[in-house]
């Protein structure tokens, strides 16, 4: 299978609770995949092409190294939610992202999905986050994924993620070398301090010098007016929070919000 140029907007999937977690309000599995169906047919009817999914109300997230893994269970319940996905929605580019650091749960997910890349917060160096400390494993993960024949799945990367500081004084330049030449990444993603904030268009355009033509991705904080200020930069962003209903993630995909967002990023960003 061809690897996926990461570009272009994508669309997010946020799964509610699930079982086990804090915020698990004892939905059925069944209601779950629904749930996800109907926020990727809301982004499909918008017009994005692609999309990822995240365990995102697992919040407090496992730290995801081996010590403290995805819970199994988990990992088994996202697989069948994608597959759902994958089903309804055969062409979409699919992706995955394993909360907070699980890239192994991840690209066994991906693979068994047929999805086409996933999201590592943290592939190189450390940082302090509020799970503690995390630690990257670029040599874990890309030898796993050899070991799975799977390097075909993209790997997009964070740079000095959001939610986190490295552990010792990093600039975004040595992040972004260090992510992609050492690290082995397809790509890496910027973001904000926090989800939804905006991305600081300095340390974008560090990132990009450093990145030499690399594909750059925003992670956090796009909206339609913003976009005009990142498009000679970018190769595409990841929304999530700008295609609620009301702007609020804890709502579901806006088909309008989303059909906007598309307009806006086609009409300045040429990928």
């Amino acid at each position: 299978m061809e690897k996926w140029f990461p570009h272009g907007l994508i669309g997010v999937v946020h799964l509610p609770a699930l079982p086990g977690d804090p915020a698990y309000d004892g939905r059925s599995l069944d209601d779950i995949i629904n749930f996800a169906l109907d926020d990727a047919k809301a982004l499909v009817e918008g017009g994005i092409q692609a999309m990822i999914i995240e365990n995102f109300g697992s919040a407090p997230f496992p730290k995801g190294n081996a010590a403290q893994p995805m819970p199994t269970h988990h990992t088994a319940m996202m697989s069948i939610v994608a597959h759902e996905i994958r089903k309804a929605f055969p062409v979409i580019v699919l992706g995955i992202n394993c909360l907070r650091n699980d890239a192994y749960a991840a690209l066994g997910i991906a693979v068994a999905v047929k999805a086409n890349f996933i999201r590592v917060n943290v592939l190189t160096g450390a940082y302090v986050t509020d799970q503690g400390i995390i630690e990257g494993d670029a040599y874990g993960v890309l030898r796993y994924r050899q070991l799975l024949n799977a390097n075909h799945i993209a790997i997009l990367a964070d740079v000095l993620v959001k939610h986190a500081s490295p552990l010792a004084p990093l600039s975004a330049t040595d992040a972004t070398k260090d992510t992609l030449l050492r690290g082995h990444a397809d790509a890496v993603i910027v973001t904000g301090s926090g989800t939804g904030e905006p991305v600081d268009r300095r340390r974008l355009e560090e990132v990009c010098k450093a990145a030499d033509g690399h594909p750059v991705l925003l992670g956090s904080g796009t909206k339609p007016e913003t976009l005009p200020n990142y498009a000679s930069f970018i190769k595409g962003a990841i929304v999530g929070t700008a295609l609620k209903v009301d702007g609020n993630i804890a709502n579901p995909v806006d088909v309008e919000r989303v059909k906007r967002m598309v307009k806006a990023f086609e009409s300045v960003c040429k990928v």
